[in-house]
């Protein structure tokens, strides 16, 4: 005869009532961004009562502030190597081939809504720019901000693009398939051996 599960504590079940109104908010936040997700939509997806979201977290600005702060699976501007510039590609590599293999709802509640939304925007470059100062230290060229901005551009358009806008095989390619197309594109802009284009227009003398 199977034993009954322990009874949840009250602290145990807040605790789960609040990761369930996450998820929801996540979720919705991803789907929908800021402006178009409300406190009774997310209630209606937790399976809760209105009231009981706005009791655990008060305002929407607050829910989102929650909801969209970023997993510790992805790594902060701490995180990254304070090394030279292969390093920084293969953890850029890494982390990028994490977030292809499962849907990162966190970050995609910010970049749905941080075009419509001013706290989603402010939250993405105060995530964004310790991590964009680490990659450019670590870049030895005079170009190292443009090129860091590249990578960090290239890695959150395959992310909008997989997740968010769902066109071409983009979509569903294996992460494998990704990160080794991507990897020659990221050593070649992380490093010194690649100077500046010398292709001149068409027509030009």
């Amino acid at each position: 005869m199977t034993e009954p599960s322990p009874r949840l504590t009250r602290a145990q079940q807040r605790r789960q009532t609040e990761e369930s109104i996450l998820a929801a908010a996540r979720q919705m936040f991803a789907e929908l961004g800021y402006e178009r997700t409300t406190i009774r939509a997310v209630a209606t997806v937790a399976g809760v009562d209105a009231g009981l979201v706005m009791h655990y977290f008060g305002t929407k600005d607050n829910l989102f502030s929650r909801a969209a702060e970023l997993p510790a699976a992805e790594p902060s501007a701490e995180e990254l190597p304070g090394g030279g510039s292969d390093e920084i590609v293969e953890v850029l590599l890494a982390s990028l081939s994490s977030r292809l293999d499962g849907e990162p709802v966190a970050s995609l509640a910010v970049l749905r809504s941080m075009l419509t939304n001013s706290d989603a925007a402010k939250r993405y470059r105060a995530a964004a720019g310790p991590e964009l100062s680490r990659i450019t230290a670590a870049i030895p060229t005079e170009d190292a901000d443009l090129r860091a901005s590249l990578l960090s551009a290239i890695v959150h358009g395959v992310i909008i693009e997989r997740y968010l806008l769902r066109l071409g095989r983009l979509a569903d390619a294996s992460p494998d398939q990704i990160i080794e197309l991507l990897r020659p594109c990221f050593q070649a802009l992380a490093t010194a051996g690649t100077p500046p284009s010398t292709v001149r227009p068409a027509g030009a003398s």
